[in-house]
């Protein structure tokens, strides 16, 4: 066991526009080789892009549905047993649930066939913020997974 105190979790700095620490997490996730003022440019264009789509709705009410919408409420984890590896069914803890939503969603639309990035984003936000679309699947699968090995769900970690 180690000796040291166990590290304490950082808190990110919201972002300026919306002062929200959800979109600080979502470009830091999207920036690539640092390039965090063109990831915060494509996040705020695909805001803005579903403000436009749903005129009724703000773009960032949207957002923060898409992500709970995507949240996975159980995964499963490898666990080693008598020679044997079993997938066992396992509650996500809220910080990783909020993580697995935001990289769910930045790499199903980076597989997306829109003109730009931004149109992208904004699409692939709106279909999980109706709960349809890729990132839905994506959890739905994780789901399935879990309630398909709950019989082993008797194996703790």
């Amino acid at each position: 066991m180690s000796r040291r105190r166990r590290a304490e979790k950082r808190r990110v700095a919201a972002d300026p526009i919306y002062n929200s620490e959800l979109a600080a997490k979502f470009i830091n996730k999207m920036m690539y080789g640092g390039n965090k003022t063109v990831a915060a440019t494509l996040f705020y264009g695909a805001i803005d892009k579903l403000s436009e789509s749903a005129p009724d709705k703000n773009g960032f009410v949207l957002f923060e549905t898409a992500i709970r919408n995507v949240k996975p409420l159980n995964e499963v984890k490898s666990r080693r047993i008598g020679g044997s590896n079993y997938q066992v069914p396992v509650k996500v803890r809220n910080d990783r649930q909020v993580s697995l939503a935001i990289r769910w969603i930045i790499g199903e639309s980076r597989r997306r066939k829109e003109k730009n990035y931004s149109l992208r984003l904004a699409a692939e936000l709106k279909d999980a913020a109706n709960g349809v679309g890729a990132t839905m699947k994506k959890r739905e699968n994780v789901h399935k997974m879990a309630d398909a090995n709950k019989a082993f769900s008797h194996f703790k970690f």
